[in-house]
């Protein structure tokens, strides 16, 4: 097995299928070990599913939750731990009301990134992958995921910070996920209406203007993954309670994806090793010694 690793650090059980699944499992298929770090249970996550929408499931969510990410993992072939924060939950109104009481994005930063760091250290990726400071999209626990990933990713190697958090270990390079472009939506939705169908992303793009894909300008790395994008579906499906099997993003077939787009995009956002950008591996650079 080599002796490489991969850390992707996510906000909530079911982000991590979402966003640059199909590259976690073509890593960990490679033999490289790749470790998915979940900060929160996704304590107050909507039911998204319909069919899902059950007293009993409403009843124990966090039970539930857990057990979509166990089978989540399994499917892409990855380790998984918990950080043990709770969901701050998506606020709406206004004005918006204030976050729950001792939910995730009011932890101090100092107190969720020693947690990070006793994880880094311990399972000493060489490359970690997260949000970027708009957190994909608004999320409180989006957001703060990027502000503790971003903390963590410079205090693990520092000796000076968390002195009782395990050895000090550096990462070489960190990534952010950029797996929403309008580019390849676009593409997909042109598919549908070559073929006399109405495709699904009307809506999406609409929303997203042409002059607006600021996401796409800021994509350094292209990953091949297309093999693995039935395991990513796969995975999605896992999280029962979060993915509708009949929406949007099981409508356009595995072959056009293939054809059309057969990549995950990352952004390389700090690198302690020389790198030659555009990069198609995110490993690049990177001695496989350590």
């Amino acid at each position: 097995m080599s002796g490489l690793r991969l850390m992707a650090v996510h906000a909530h059980p079911d982000d991590e299928s979402s966003k640059g699944a199909a590259t976690l499992a073509r890593y960990a298929d490679a033999g490289h070990r790749v470790m998915v770090v979940t900060l929160t249970g996704g304590e107050r996550g909507d039911i998204l599913n319909p069919a899902m929408d059950l007293p009993d499931v409403h009843g124990r969510i966090a039970e539930v939750r857990r057990g979509e990410m166990a089978k989540a993992a399994e499917i892409l072939g990855v380790e998984h731990h918990w950080l043990g924060f709770v969901d701050s939950g998506l606020p709406s109104g206004d004005p918006l009301p204030p976050l729950p009481d001792g939910c995730f994005a009011l932890e101090p930063l100092e107190v969720s990134t020693e947690a990070l760091v006793r994880v880094i250290r311990e399972f000493r990726p060489h490359v970690m992958t997260t949000y970027d400071e708009n957190g994909g999209y608004p999320h409180p626990d989006h957001i703060r995921c990027h502000q503790v990933s971003v903390a963590a990713f410079e205090a693990a190697g520092d000796y000076r910070r968390f002195p009782d958090a395990g050895e000090v270990w550096s990462v070489a390079k960190l990534y952010y996920n950029h797996g929403f472009l309008r580019q390849r939506m676009q593409l997909l939705q042109d598919e549908f209406a070559k073929r006399g169908q109405v495709g699904p992303f009307a809506r999406w793009l609409k929303h997203w203007q042409p002059d607006h894909d600021v996401f796409a300008d800021r994509v350094t790395s292209r990953i091949e993954c297309s093999d693995y994008f039935s395991q990513r579906d796969d995975a999605l499906r896992a999280h029962a309670t979060q993915i509708d099997p009949d929406g949007d993003f099981f409508a356009a077939p595995i072959e056009w994806q293939q054809r059309l787009w057969p990549t995950e995009e990352f952004e390389l956002a700090r690198s302690r090793v020389p790198v030659s950008l555009p990069e198609t591996d995110l490993f690049a650079g990177i001695e496989d010694n350590r």
